[in-house]
């Protein structure tokens, strides 16, 4: 068992200064045959040193949380798949990000269409909604009393929208 901020401490070593890095995840409730078949194909094509196809596991105390007490909504028992290409040079942009859009489209039909936001690209604006499940339009409403002019928006985040109104 690792504390959650063991966990999050995990990828601080793959986040040095000078990397270029993209990031696709998926959660699944269970880790199909087809899943880790998938995977170990996608593992022989690792298009360098650097890439990586992590799996964690989030359950216990996550778990006796509400869904909607915080934004986090995937509170049942769940893996985390990320699929990191990592690299130096700009020469291996497209092979890197091809890697990793390939092996998550290749997961997508053993995985239940959730993600931890942080780890969604900026190209998957489409899978915010999902990623805050039941709790995203009260999220958004929030966003938009507190942050109307999305001051907070270097991530993943929730786009105030013209002609909502908070509660």
């Amino acid at each position: 068992v690792n504390p959650f901020t063991g966990w999050q401490q995990a990828f601080d070593p793959l986040l040095t200064p000078g990397a270029r890095n993209y990031w696709k995840s998926h959660d699944f409730t269970e880790l199909s045959d087809g899943a880790v078949e998938v995977t170990t194909a996608a593992i022989a094509r690792l298009p360098g040193p650097e890439c990586e196809i992590f799996f964690g596991h989030v359950g216990g105390v996550a778990g006796r949380v509400e869904a909607d007490a915080t934004a986090f909504p995937q509170r049942s028992s769940h893996f985390v798949m990320n699929v990191h290409a990592r690299w130096r040079e700009p020469a291996m942009d497209k092979a890197c990000i091809d890697w990793a859009r390939g092996i998550y489209e290749a997961t997508r039909p053993y995985a239940v269409g959730t993600a931890y936001v942080n780890f969604m690209p900026e190209d998957e604006t489409d899978r915010i909604e999902a990623a805050y499940g039941g709790n995203y339009r009260r999220l958004l409403e929030i966003k938009q009393r507190y942050d109307p002019q999305n001051l907070f928006r270097m991530n993943q985040n929730l786009r105030p929208k013209e002609g909502l109104r908070a509660a």
